[in-house]
């Protein structure tokens, strides 16, 4: 079974290589050459993403050419952390059907116009946390987030620009209403139409996959390559919009649910029917944690 891949230069390199880490957070580019080939990625493209990685003290580089092994910093470990656990959190929360202690957590700033630019990042670190603005520099979110809001603020500078609180007893736009009020701060019709199109153009992927075990068929390690970089990346497009609200603040039914079963499924399913299973995996990290979530 072949799932069409993307044109080659929409495919975000850095997703392709971060999505083959091992569970140590190192790369091996003797891995990731053969795999970006395969999906058509040219060596140039690899090259130049993993300098940028060095460039922003994000990996460090031990060995030369396609042999070189490059190992996360602190900073770098911390992107992959974060990652795997927002990841963690949506199929846990999916797992539970429930995930919030009815507490609002708000973030407060006031930055000097000379510290600009450092209260922009901080801003787009919110916003990427799943954070919204109640009102210019009030931002608001449903999840414990303050153990990663404050060593963001610390490593800013801007620690004592901000302020930190939270409440039960939240009112914007004139409701209290929790899921009214999760309506208005965000996109979630947007988010929900993205998943719903994901949705339609994969949905039958575990279908075909099962019938190819059952014909004893084998995937072709290209395809399971391409497939698998072309399904990750049209789910990303949604899930890295998506809050990962709790579910009590979700319409239903959540279509963002759905996505990440069909995801974790069609992985599985896959891993089953490969030609080699030796050779690395891409994106693993879906599979273990829904197993782990219990779906």
């Amino acid at each position: 079974m072949t799932v069409p891949i993307e044109d080659a230069d929409a495919i975000p390199t850095r997703i392709l290589i971060m999505g083959m880490a091992h569970e140590d957070g190192s790369v091996h580019a003797a891995e990731v050459y053969p795999v970006a080939e395969a999906c058509g990625v040219s060596d140039d493209s690899v090259r130049s993403c993993l300098r940028r990685f060095v460039a922003d003290d994000l990996y460090k580089r031990d060995g030369e050419g396609r042999e070189a092994i490059f190992r996360p910093t602190t900073a770098g470990q911390d992107a992959l952390d974060a990652y795997i656990e927002r990841t963690r959190l949506a199929y846990v929360q999916d797992a539970a059907g429930r995930g919030w202690d009815r507490h609002w957590r708000l973030v407060a700033f006031a930055v000097p116009e000379s510290r600009r630019s450092a209260r922009d990042q901080l801003r787009d670190r919110l916003v990427m946390l799943g954070g919204a603005a109640l009102q210019n520099g009030v931002y608001v979110s449903p999840h414990p987030w303050f153990d990663h809001v404050r060593p963001e603020a610390k490593r800013l500078g801007l620690l004592p620009y901000v302020t930190l609180a939270s409440t039960d007893d939240l009112e914007s736009r004139g409701t209290t209403d929790p899921r009214k009020i999760a309506a208005v701060l965000w996109p979630l019709d947007d988010i929900a139409d993205r998943y719903r199109q994901f949705l339609a153009a994969y949905q039958r992927v575990p279908e075909a996959l099962a019938e190819m075990r059952t014909r004893k068929e084998r995937m072709a390690e290209t395809d399971y390559l391409a497939g698998s970089l072309s399904m990750v990346m049209a789910f990303r497009r949604c899930f890295d919009r998506d809050p990962l609200l709790p579910p009590e603040l979700l319409p239903r039914p959540w279509p963002g649910r759905s996505a990440r079963e069909l995801v974790a499924a069609s992985y599985r399913l896959a891993m089953l029917s490969r030609e080699d299973r030796t050779r690395p995996a891409l994106f693993r990290h879906y599979a273990d944690i829904a197993s782990a979530a219990g779906l």
